[in-house]
């Protein structure tokens, strides 16, 4: 006798299993990929000759091998000569970190300080003002989530302040107000770390506690507490952040010793300074006041003021406010701070045509579209809309070649990867800095009127998700 729950499991098997059931069989929803589109795209796909070769090179290859253009490969470049260069000593290595703009913008002091006062190789600590950029970091975040605790939590704000409680990215302006605030001090006062090397497991630990935190003082609101409670709650939650990163940084140096030499090695004086003793004493640039920060982002207006909402690294400090610019204004302000030799803290699409076998930046340097038989140019505005380009990289403006016509046709920068091509320095072609360069920073004293007046408009405020909020690392 058969066993009828049987009988009704093997009919129910066989309709799941039957053609009428199966999902290639199902008619594909509006939009969908349907097996008749499938099959013209097959059909369509009948590679000639050379492009069989191609495929079988791509499959045995990475395509920015096979991508270079030999015509830019074998177009000579001078690494060497430039007419305007900024003297400098020595380059840095920010390891596995985002800190480029930490580095960055001390290597912009640093050769200030050593060319200003005939000093050896001098290296600040990135890991000094490191540690209070967490810390200010972490109060921006509660203060914020404080702030915003009768919100949803489903809100755009709510929601950003919750996806980005801290990194280790950043740009010139928590520089400025790191720097104004807490000082410098040389290398050697407060060192690197492995947690300062390599900021990732740091990063997600301090964002861990800060979004457990934020969650704690979103509750206490929602159960009436006063403003003077949460402020006593986020003091105390301040002080287990300072003990994470005492922990894996170390206490910054309340004073230090230092023994000042010449460049050629002769000491002059040992003496006991604080921080901003030292930053005063040895370059005492007003961060905040005296600098003026440039963009070229061709999708929205030029000679406008624009503000990026909450793009700072402290809760008391200045948003980042920048002027939109033509790239060749922004070029004429850089030449003339190279010709004086001031380098500059300079941000790009670091990524983006980078030959790192020969430190260059170039448009030129790979052809995607003639590899891969597909037509993929976009300018750079459609770039910036798009979030196919943003700023990713900052590093030092150290240089500019210009032609017999007094134009620029390449440009230099110190990085921050250590020593490797071209003693740690990348080369730019003019139409690469057209293309990707996105932010410089300029002192007051090279920026022309005309531009000095646009800071006086009242700032079309950006949200903290637009394509500008882009940190450097």
């Amino acid at each position: 006798m058969i066993n009828k729950p049987f009988i009704i499991a093997a009919i129910a098997a066989m309709a799941v299993l039957s053609p009428a059931n199966c999902p290639a069989a199902q008619p594909a929803a509006k939009g969908g990929l349907s097996p008749e589109l499938l099959e013209q795209l097959r059909a369509n796909y009948t590679p000639s000759a050379p492009e069989k070769a191609l495929r079988n090179a791509l499959a045995a290859n990475p395509i920015d091998a096979l991508a270079g253009n030999a015509d830019a490969l074998s177009r000579p470049v001078d690494y060497k000569h430039f007419t305007h260069r900024v003297p400098s000593k020595g380059i840095t290595n920010q390891r596995s970190s985002g800190r480029c703009w930490l580095f960055t913008g001390l290597n912009v002091l640093r050769s200030q300080m050593m060319n200003k006062h005939n000093l050896p190789m001098l290296e600040l600590s990135q890991n000094y003002n490191f540690f209070y950029d967490q810390l200010e970091k972490a109060n921006l975040f509660l203060q914020s989530v404080a702030e915003t605790a009768a919100d949803p939590m489903d809100s755009r704000r709510v929601e950003w302040l919750f996806k980005n409680p801290l990194s280790d990215g950043g740009q010139f302006t928590g520089l400025s107000d790191n720097i104004m605030k807490y000082g410098v001090v040389p290398a050697e006062a407060m060192p690197e770390t492995a947690s300062s090397n390599a900021t990732s497991g740091l990063n997600r630990a301090l964002s861990t506690l800060l979004r457990r935190d934020g969650l704690t003082l979103r509750q206490m609101k929602a159960k009436g507490a006063t403003d003077a409670q949460m402020q006593t709650e986020i003091n105390r939650m301040l002080g287990d952040v300072y003990h994470v990163l005492a922990q894996t940084l170390g206490q910054p140096p309340v004073e230090f010793t230092w023994t000042r030499r010449t460049a050629a090695g002769t000491e002059v004086d040992t003496r006991t300074y604080t921080p901003q003793e030292f930053y005063r004493e040895y370059a005492g640039n007003n961060l905040k006041d005296n600098y003026v920060m440039l963009m070229n982002d061709p999708s929205r207006p030029y000679w406008k003021l624009y503000e990026i909402d909450l793009d700072r690294h402290t809760f008391d400090g200045k948003n980042w406010t920048y002027v939109n610019l033509p790239v060749d204004e922004i070029k004429k302000m850089a030449i003339a701070s190279l010709a004086d030799s001031t380098a500059m803290y300079f941000s790009c699409d670091v990524g983006k045509d980078f030959n790192r076998k020969r430190g260059l930046l170039d448009p030129d340097n790979y052809d995607y579209g003639s590899l891969l038989g597909v037509d993929m140019k976009m300018d750079k505005a459609d770039r910036i809309r798009s979030f196919a380009s943003a700023s990713s990289h900052a590093m030092t403006l150290v240089a500019v070649n210009l032609d017999k016509n007094g134009k620029p046709d390449r440009w230099m920068v110190e990085n921050s990867w250590g020593p490797g091509v071209n003693d740690g320095h990348l080369v730019m072609t003019d139409p690469w800095f057209d293309e990707y360069m996105f932010r410089l920073v300029v002192d007051r004293k090279y920026v022309p009127a005309k531009v000095l007046k646009v800071l006086e408009q009242q700032p079309t405020v950006l949200p903290a998700w637009d394509p500008m909020f882009a940190p450097e690392n």
